[in-house]
């Protein structure tokens, strides 16, 4: 069974996410699936294809609030609550 879980969805509806098998997930205006249960900050922004991925930062909205994701942190899509993700460009100039 190959179901796709839209963590987006599960969230807005206030609903525990399944553990699945493939997990579709949202960066910036992006749909992405992964069958990982676990992906790295970096891992999602490669999925994204934002590389290189030293040039993002990723953020995660998680119930309404905004959270900074680390390359080497771990994201787990089964935690409640997780609705999107979004990039920001680190190569702003200051001026």
């Amino acid at each position: 069974m190959n179901t796709e879980i839209d963590i987006e969805e599960f969230a807005k509806n206030n609903k525990p996410v399944p553990k699945g098998r493939r997990y579709k997930i949202r960066v910036d205006r992006e749909k992405f699936v992964t069958k990982e249960e676990c992906l790295t900050g970096k891992e999602i922004l490669l999925l994204a294809s934002k590389t290189p991925h030293t040039k993002y930062q990723l953020n995660q909205k998680i119930k309404g609030t905004v959270k900074k994701v680390e390359y080497e942190e771990k994201v787990d899509f089964t935690t409640p609550g997780i609705e999107r993700f979004m990039t920001l460009p680190l190569d702003q100039t200051e001026g």
